[in-house]
């Protein structure tokens, strides 16, 4: 094994530039203070897979598909506020994500809210939604002789 010393510089932004011996070019090597290479490329190819998979999510395609309106009460959103918009299913089945984005609404978080309360209050008194389950049940009864003593003061004046 020959071992072979390559000539290292440093720029005037910190970056190393390495001269390989063999090639006698120079080439452009990003390091931290611990002389970690390529960390900033890893980051970056995280960044964008991470964003490639939220693209595919249900949001981001009726986000690109649809305005950014609520589809109820009108209110327009920008980059700031975006966060507040939802996706709403119009079937309130969250498994049916046609990639037209045929039952996707965007609803304010307000309009979301209220749409899932009427569904569920529309449900309930069509019977489909079963009584809540009772909570604990009280054995105290704090008034329970208030009418005897009531009538006890009364018979004894």
């Amino acid at each position: 094994d020959k071992k072979q010393a390559s000539a290292i510089s440093t720029d005037d932004r910190g970056n190393s530039n390495r001269l390989d011996p063999d090639k006698k070019q120079a080439s452009a090597i990003s390091t931290d203070d611990r002389g970690n290479s390529n960390r900033l490329d890893r980051v970056v190819a995280d960044a964008l897979k991470t964003r490639e998979k939220r693209e595919q999510g249900y949001r981001e395609q009726s986000l690109k598909i649809h305005p950014w309106v609520c589809a109820r009460c009108g209110r327009e959103f920008t980059r700031g506020n975006l966060h507040e918009l939802t996706v709403h299913h119009k079937d309130h089945n969250h498994d049916n994500n046609p990639a037209d984005g045929s039952n996707w609404e965007n609803l304010c978080i307000y309009c979301h809210d209220n749409e899932h309360q009427r569904y569920l209050e529309q449900a309930a008194a069509a019977g489909a939604i079963l009584e809540k389950q009772p909570g604990p049940v009280s054995t105290h009864k704090p008034f329970a002789s208030l009418k005897e003593m009531i009538n006890g003061e009364k018979g004894g004046q």
